[in-house]
């Protein structure tokens, strides 16, 4: 086995996942840990310590590079956002260094920019994925390119000759967790698992016909079941179809008025599930997607950050 040269830590509100890398970039092992939000304060340093001392006693006390929520007021130390434009020789500059028992600990910095309102928009860890991408795919490195990064706070990122140049946020998995569990909208509705099944390909299909005003859309979630015509078991696919096609239809929109291009092709960044759905809904306007784990990205991004210290 290739010998780990530092471990990669994504460490985001809910959750902490670790990667023993080597200098190629191939994960080793992994391991989990609690989110920031679960860390009590000051407790940092003892949750990375009694996750990391197998590896400690087996590999020494090896770098440990950091990206997401670690970096913010919920996190281990606050680090101030790098300035977009920024690629990455802008954000790994923003590193912030603690010394931990011997080990370097390098903590990414995220990156603050303008969306497409013309207003302020931060992100913590999705620039560590962009990063990625940019290294797993080379040929994002040159011309323009626009990714979306689907999550619970989704982000479309436009890049220009491999650097983030600006990026908006869509609060679409914030606003379905809320409307499936806490609303009118999901009361007597099935538990729904995820996959594009029809319910969420007919919210697509809404969205594509009636555009993406999705606030006068999302009650049909509850007022087709009670005219018969949507079944319990399909409703939450079909707000989950709504959201999500309002999010793409919204973007693609907004392109339209600010007098951009047409995207003929979309990068997702994300888990393989939510790629999934965001792939149809984009299919949905005739545009392409090439999708990407955001786990792999993560990690190669965390690489770029390895290589230039």
């Amino acid at each position: 086995m290739a010998a780990p040269v530092f471990i990669a830590g994504d460490w985001g509100t809910s959750n902490l996942r670790l990667s023993l890398v080597d200098a190629d970039g191939a994960v080793l092992d992994t391991r989990a840990g609690p989110g920031a939000a679960a860390v009590p304060a000051g407790g940092f340093p003892d949750t990375v310590r009694g996750l990391l001392a197998d590896w400690d006693a087996a590999h020494g006390r090896l770098p440990l590079l950091l990206c997401g929520m670690v970096g913010s007021t919920l996190g281990w130390v606050e680090v101030p956002y790098a300035a977009a434009p920024a690629g990455a020789a802008e954000i790994a500059g923003h590193l912030h260094r603690i010394d931990l028992d011997g080990r370097a600990v390098y903590i990414a910095p995220g990156v603050k920019g303008t969306n497409l309102q013309g207003a302020p928009d931060v992100m913590r860890g999705e620039e560590t994925q962009v990063l990625g991408a940019l290294i797993t795919h080379p040929d994002l490195a040159a011309g323009d390119h626009l990714l979306c990064l689907p999550g619970t706070h989704s982000k479309w990122v436009d890049l220009s000759d491999g650097r983030i140049t600006g990026f908006t946020t869509a609060m679409s998995g914030e606003i379905y967790a809320l409307l499936s569990k806490h609303s009118t909208l999901a009361r007597g509705a099935a538990e729904w698992d995820g996959t594009p099944d029809a319910g969420f390909r007919h919210g697509l299909k809404r969205v594509a016909e009636a555009g993406a005003d999705v606030l006068h859309l999302l009650f049909e979630t509850r007022a087709r079941q009670m005219a018969g015509v949507l079944t319990p078991k399909d409703a939450l696919g079909f707000l989950s179809g709504l959201v999500i096609g309002g999010d793409v239809a919204a973007t693609l929109a907004r392109h339209r008025a600010l007098g951009r291009p047409a995207p003929t092709r979309v990068v997702l960044v994300g888990a393989p599930a939510l790629n999934t759905l965001y792939t149809l809904a984009l299919a949905s306007h005739g545009v392409a997607a090439l999708a990407l784990n955001g786990a792999e990205q993560s990690t190669a991004g965390l690489l770029a950050y390895f290589r230039r210290l």
